[in-house]
Parts: C-alpha cells; sequence; structure tokens
C-alpha cells in the first residue's frame, strides 16, 4: 500500500511498528498535494517548513523511546476558520478578516498533544457559509465539493491527507463528506470545544473530522473531545428510517438508499419505519433565525465597516439578522428545546436514525454548495450525526447515508455506524487517485 493512502488508526500504527516514518508520511502527503491540487485546490495554506519539523521531531521522539500519544506522526488538514499557531487564518474572506494567531485553538492544541502534525490550513467557504470556496470536487473538477469544509473533504478524499478538520453550523461537514465519499463526523454540540474558532453561529457550531473510515473519525473526535468515545458494541442494530426524510431525495439516490437498507436489514439490523414529531417541520424557520441573528451578532462591527468585502450570500443573510428583533430569537430558542425533546424518545428507542446525507450527489458547477437541508435539523439540535460513503451513482459520483442520535449519545451512534460501515462494500477512492 502507497503511504497517501494510510487512514489515521493505520498510520499511526506503521509509524509506532517502524514500518514508515513519520517524515516519509509527510513528503508523501506533501507530494501528493503537489500532485493532484492544482485542480482539486483543497489547500489555502501548506506548510511544507513546519510540518517537516513536525515529522522530524515525532521521529525523533521514537528513538528516544518517549511516551506516544494516539496520534503521533500522523498529517492533519485543519479548515481555515481554526487557529494554527503561526499560520494564517483567512475564513475564506478578504485582507480584514484575516489574523496570524499565536495561540492554537482548543481542538489543534490537543490534536497536536496526541502526536498530529498539522500539514496546512484547507479552504473554506466565505466565514464557513454559502459563498463558494475555489476547491473542486475530488471525484469530478466539475462539481461542487460541498460546503463549507470544502477543502477538508477533497483533501482526504484525494489522499492528500488522512484526516482534516471541519465545522458545521448547518451542514458543512457531513454534506462535503458525501459529496467526496469520505466520513465525515460531528458530535453532540459542546463536546469539542470552540476556542480559537472564528463562528458562523455560536450555539450551532460544532468541530468534527472528515477521514475515510469510522474508526478514524472517532479516534480523532475523542482526542479534540478530551476524553474517550469507544464505540459501543452493537450485533444487531436498531435503525429507524423516517419516510418524509427520503421523500426529498431524488429518486436514483432514494433507490439506491433503500436496496442499501435491505442489504443492512439482511445482514442483521432491525429496520423500523417511524415518524418524526409534528413539531419537527417548524425547525427549519427556527434554524434560520438562530443562525442569522447569531452570526449578524459577531459580525455586526466588520460588516459596517467592510461590507463591501463580504460575499454577496454571507452579506444578504447578515442583512437579515442585524433587522430580526430579539423576541424572534427567543421564540426560536424555544422551538429548538421543544423539538429536540419530543425528538428525543424516538432516537433513544433506537441505535440511529438512518436518512440521506444530502438530496442528491453533488451539483455539477461551483457556484452553489448544495443542499444542506437533511443535515441541517441535527445541528440545530445538536445531535450527533455521522455521513458513512455508501456506493456511486449512473454518473459516477458518491452516494451516501447520515446516521443520527439524541444529544449525549455519541458512542452509541458510532457503534452502531461501525456496524454499518462494515456490512457495507469498502468506499471506493476517487478517480484521480
Amino acid at each position: 500500500m502507497r503511504f497517501i493512502d494510510l487512514g489515521v488508526r493505520a498510520a499511526a500504527t506503521a509509524i509506532r511498528a517502524g514500518e514508515v516514518t513519520s517524515a516519509a508520511l509527510v513528503d508523501a502527503c506533501l507530494e501528493r498535494i503537489r500532485a493532484v491540487d492544482g485542480t482539486l485546490k483543497a489547500w489555502i495554506h501548506v506548510d511544507e517548513a513546519g510540518a517537516r519539523v513536525a515529522a522530524r521531531a515525532a521521529d525523533a521522539a521514537m528513538r528516544t523511546g518517549a511516551t506516544l500519544g494516539p496520534l503521533h506522526g500522523v498529517p492533519i488538514g485543519v479548515k481555515d476558520i481554526i487557529d494554527v499557531a503561526g499560520l494564517p487564518t483567512t475564513a475564506g474572506a478578504r485582507e480584514f478578516a484575516h489574523t496570524r494567531p499565536t495561540r492554537d485553538a482548543t481542538c489543534v492544541a490537543r490534536l497536536r498533544a496526541a502526536g498530529a502534525v498539522v500539514l496546512g490550513k484547507t479552504h473554506t467557504t466565505q466565514f464557513a457559509y454559502r459563498d463558494p470556496a475555489p476547491t473542486t470536487n475530488a471525484w469530478n473538477p466539475a462539481h461542487t465539493p460541498g460546503g463549507s469544509s470544502s477543502g477538508s473533504a477533497a483533501a482526504v478524499a484525494a489522499r492528500e491527507v488522512p484526516v482534516a478538520l471541519g465545522s458545521q453550523t448547518v451542514g458543512s461537514i457531513l454534506r462535503p463528506a458525501a459529496y467526496n465519499g469520505v466520513v465525515g463526523l460531528k458530535g453532540t454540540n459542546g463536546l469539542v470545544p470552540l476556542e480559537g474558532v472564528v463562528p458562523l453561529g455560536y450555539s450551532l457550531d460544532h468541530i468534527g473530522p472528515l477521514a475515510r473510515s469510522v474508526e478514524d473519525a472517532a479516534l480523532v473526535l475523542a482526542v479534540m473531545a478530551g476524553r474517550p468515545l469507544t464505540p459501543e458494541a452493537i450485533e444487531a442494530p436498531r435503525l429507524a428510517v423516517a419516510r418524509e426524510l427520503f421523500a426529498r431525495a431524488e429518486t436514483e439516490l432514494r433507490k439506491h438508499l433503500e436496496a442499501t437498507i435491505e442489504r443492512l436489514a439482511k445482514a442483521g439490523a432491525r429496520v423500523e419505519e417511524v415518524r418524526l414529531p409534528a413539531s419537527f417541520a417548524e425547525l427549519a424557520d427556527a434554524a434560520l433565525v438562530t443562525l442569522e441573528i447569531e452570526a449578524a451578532t459577531y459580525h455586526a462591527p466588520t460588516f459596517a465597516k467592510y461590507a463591501s468585502d463580504y460575499g454577496a450570500g454571507m452579506a444578504e443573510m447578515l442583512a437579515r439578522g442585524l433587522k430580526r428583533p430579539g423576541i424572534e430569537y427567543v421564540a426560536a430558542s424555544r422551538t429548538r428545546a421543544r423539538v429536540r425533546d419530543d425528538v428525543a424518545p424516538l432516537l433513544a428507542q433506537h441505535d440511529a436514525l438512518l436518512s440521506p446525507t444530502a438530496p442528491a450527489p453533488a451539483p455539477a458547477g461551483l457556484g452553489w454548495t448544495g443542499d444542506a437541508s437533511l443535515c441541517q435539523p441535527w445541528s440545530t439540535l445538536g445531535a450527533p450525526s455521522i455521513s458513512l460513503p455508501s456506493g456511486l451513482s449512473a454518473a459516477g459520483l458518491p452516494f451516501a447515508l447520515q446516521l443520527v442520535q439524541a444529544p449525549g449519545a455519541d458512542t452509541r451512534l458510532l457503534g452502531a455506524a461501525l456496524w454499518c460501515e462494515r456490512a457495507l462494500d469498502p468506499a471506493p477512492a476517487p478517480p484521480l487517485t
């Protein structure tokens, strides 16, 4: 196997066993970036010098018998709304928003303490909202990679790095994971600290990994959370299916997922059709109000001064948020709490709720990052969710399914995801690999 094909656990194991050095793995990733990123455009800043220094230090620690962390010597990518000491944070915006932090974000500090080597910063949509990044889809450069964690998803899919960090406020980890055929994971809201992360929606933001397996994603999430997240052992998962979510999917994807559900059932899963509570229909409006007001609260000072430097989508959203009265925010918060209480018992009765991650594979064109409506509810409720690659469309683009659990039940979700991953065919690599 090529070094660039190693996942997180496999790379860490190979480094500990002396089968590969961190320096060689970093060099392989850098060579891969040089080979394909001219088209992919996943990275805004590659820290070749810093990554090589860190990799050599990791290899030296191996020789001295130092205590090694679970990610010792493994390269990672970091979405460019997350601070890395000494590297610029641009948030995908113009110069007025650029900073050069002297401290790592808490999640990055924990990853480095576990031995990870920061390879660089990956492209994000502007301020992690809708205005697209320059990144293209790893399967077809004429299609969107999704957003806002565009560069992170494409880089992992293209074997430029084993894992990269993303953020999700609406659908910004799971949707690009689905479009690029990788695993995207976000935990319960608050599981990963947000210090050192440029906010979009204060109460909606999550940090999570994009990787190529459930185990890899779970390991990285646990390190960032600062506590173990061992997937629960599940022999025959109880999977809930809500047909109103499937009704949003395009025909080819819906048929694919119906066949996937049958396959999971034959493998031993207990599949039960459920109906979401009536209050669920109120959640999308509450999410929009919350996002617009929270984003406007953070951006108000700079938007007043640099409005013309904001992208069209972000500017329109902030203008709406600045006009919304506080009573709307209070009402939206109450709606979120009520729906969370209504949905939680249904989720707790099952190991996961299964749905499409997005209504269709990655759309053609780079002017739109795709439909996040099937991810939005779980971000709004702060519920843990994961996207798993499940096959390919007739056009050769990845299909994906989404699994969800109740807030706080992260290890149960991971157990169900691990079972489903093992019951499905291994995810293929993009043609460019």
